[in-house]
């Protein structure tokens, strides 16, 4: 049986939510995770569109690119039409989960696939993730506590280091304590000094997982006081994939040339572009949806164009004063393919389930014909 709770532990594996954005709302957002599932769908947005291809299709849970009730809500209500379809799908026992930007950043993940999908090579991040927050977490254990204090603070998100998982250190020592009046201590008496065997573990942890893994650390221990010491680590290894990414064409070709292509790739004939078009352009920087903000990482790292889904007036004047190309591909044009993607990894890793992308769904800004 394949649960709700399966679904988001791989797409936090895949996609995890450390690398969403600070204001972002990503994970399960709505449903029961003990709920078994065996119908998914996939889409970028919950509208009422893709809410009842959902319920008529018999679907349990929805991976939604961006997330439900982003803002605060007081009120969800089948009267009104901002929140009618999430009543409906309440009722028809429908998860939602939401990986955002966390899939927009992780390695293999929208931008990845958008700087594929346009032939980039050399692909970096366009705004590189800041330096990992960790603590080293030292902990001394009895040797009946050990086996369990490691798997309660792995559980809670220690001990990753790169690609790897369960990474710990441990040696052993001996220790003493004195159990002063009102103590209940686990080993010897109440005033008198102990001196035992005891494992000395260590292992990282992130900063946002600190209180988490030291509550689990503290839950499986059998001190009354486990001795617990929390170092911070200095780190320059990034946090994170990063934002956006930046990378280069084998082949230069002219903006407009470039500015088509991508229209033809994406099937977004609306695409709209900034600068010479007879300008060649080598290296490209791309943020799928609303990108814009990516303009000055852009210039930093001296690309010759920003492809991006969304940008602002003064964004298209402020990189035609900087001589900075920019491509504006629309915002369901740059993120649909990695909804599509997502729907096939969902097959692959979990082949009990029928999963697909939303049929139904629609970029609800369409071109218009002059002619």
């Amino acid at each position: 049986m394949t649960t709700v709770a399966d679904l988001l532990a791989w797409l936090e594996d895949f996609a995890p939510s450390r690398l969403a954005e600070s204001w972002d709302n990503v994970g399960l957002l709505f449903g029961d995770p003990r709920a078994e599932i065996t119908r998914v769908m996939t889409c970028l947005t919950v509208t009422p569109r893709s809410a009842d291809e959902a319920i008529a299709a018999g679907v349990q849970a929805i991976v939604s690119h961006h997330p439900i009730l982003f803002k605060p809500t007081k009120s969800l209500r089948a009267d009104r039409p901002e929140t009618a379809f999430l009543w409906k799908l309440a009722r028809a026992g429908v998860a939602i989960l939401s990986p955002h930007t966390a899939f927009d950043n992780t390695v293999g993940g929208i931008n990845d696939g958008l700087a594929a999908r346009i032939g980039l090579v050399d692909v970096e991040p366009l705004r590189p993730a800041p330096p990992s927050t960790r603590h080293k977490v030292v902990v001394f254990t009895p040797e009946a506590d050990r086996e369990g204090v490691l798997a309660s603070a792995f559980a809670a998100g220690a001990g990753r280091i790169g690609a790897y998982e369960q990474c710990s250190f441990g040696a052993t020592g001996s220790g003493t304590f004195l159990g002063l009046e009102g103590s209940n201590p686990t080993i010897g008496a109440v005033g008198r000094r102990e001196l035992v065997s005891e494992w000395r573990l260590e292992f990282v942890c992130p900063a946002d997982r600190l209180e988490a893994v030291l509550a689990a650390v503290r839950s499986s221990h059998s001190y009354e006081e486990p001795a617990i010491d929390v170092y911070p680590i200095s780190s320059e290894i990034p946090s994170g994939p990063g934002s956006g990414r930046i990378g280069r064409l084998e082949t230069l070709e002219p903006l407009g040339t470039f500015a088509s292509r991508v229209a033809r790739l994406l099937q977004a004939p609306a695409t709209q572009f900034v600068g010479d078009p007879d300008r060649l352009v080598e290296r490209v920087a791309l943020c799928c949806g609303a990108g814009d903000d990516f303009l000055p990482d852009a210039q930093k790292l001296k690309a010759d164009v920003l492809l991006t889904g969304e940008a602002r007036f003064h964004r298209a004047i402020e990189a035609d004063a900087l001589g900075l190309g920019l491509i504006v591909a629309g915002h369901h044009a740059t993120e649909r393919p990695g909804v599509e993607d997502l729907a096939e990894r969902i097959a692959r890793r979990f082949p009990e389930l029928t999963s697909w992308p939303s049929r139904a769904e629609i970029d609800p800004l369409r071109p218009v014909s002059s002619d």
